[in-house]
């Protein structure tokens, strides 16, 4: 059997001018996953990202336990862009459903920001989310959905033999890896997503046709009294 082990990035710079890169936080989240692996002799045949900066970046710190070290670049493996979503939410429901209107992007406090997100993508698996024609970098939830399976697919056949692939990614594509794993339905799927921590491991165990779940969403690394303050989700 072989596995695909899931990181998600870690920790990212909310609320700065670029969320798109790893707060020190975030740093420090996974230089310590890459030295626990260290220390329990972990190796990895291949190493793969999606295109965004913090998933690179917590691949990097991750690449001395790969046997080729040099990092695949997949556009698959890229998290959903929630600008998007957020933006023609607030511009059609928002209001009608409870929220200021006032409440502009960018949402800088975190609870409002995940109520948001949270009823944004709701609507988005529902497909009552409707781009207007400058809405040009909106993703539908189906072609999310279908670019990351197949791009699951793509490396679980690519890797075989007993291979294990690490996976620096993000907590919608992992979401949508249970989903793969589990045959979940579309609205377990999406929950799943405000579960996932960041620097957390997903392992998908796949071979001889099946595809199941080896573990969700695990923090060897900070699970001590010492760094347990290190847990964070966004």
């Amino acid at each position: 059997m072989s596995e695909l082990i899931l990181v998600r990035h870690g920790q990212a710079s909310f609320g700065a001018d670029s969320y798109d890169k790893l707060s020190t936080l975030g740093e420090q989240q996974a230089l310590l996953l890459a030295q626990h692996w260290q220390n329990l002799g972990e190796q990895f045949e291949v190493a793969y990202s999606g295109t965004l900066l913090r998933q690179q970046q917590t691949a990097a710190a991750l690449l001395s336990l790969v046997k080729q070290p040099d990092l695949h670049v997949h556009e698959g493996l890229n998290e959903y862009n929630g600008e998007p979503l957020l933006r023609i939410y607030l511009r059609d429901h928002a209001v009608r459903e409870g929220f200021s209107e006032g409440l502009k992007l960018p949402i800088k406090d975190r609870k409002s920001f995940q109520l948001v997100l949270e009823a944004a993508t709701q609507h988005w698996i529902n497909g009552s989310l409707n781009a207007a024609q400058d809405d040009l970098d909106f993703e539908s939830w189906k072609d999310f959905q279908s670019r990351v399976h197949g791009a699951l697919d793509e490396l679980m056949q690519a890797h075989s033999g007993g291979a294990r692939v690490l996976i620096s990614t993000s907590g919608g594509v992992i979401a949508l890896a249970l989903q793969r794993a589990l045959n979940l339905p579309d609205n377990q799927a999406l929950a799943t997503n405000w579960m996932v921590n960041n620097s957390s491991i997903t392992r998908l165990v796949y071979g001889r046709g099946k595809v199941s779940l080896g573990c969700f969403n695990a923090l060897p690394h900070l699970e001590t009294p010492q760094l347990k303050d290190l847990i964070t989700f966004r």
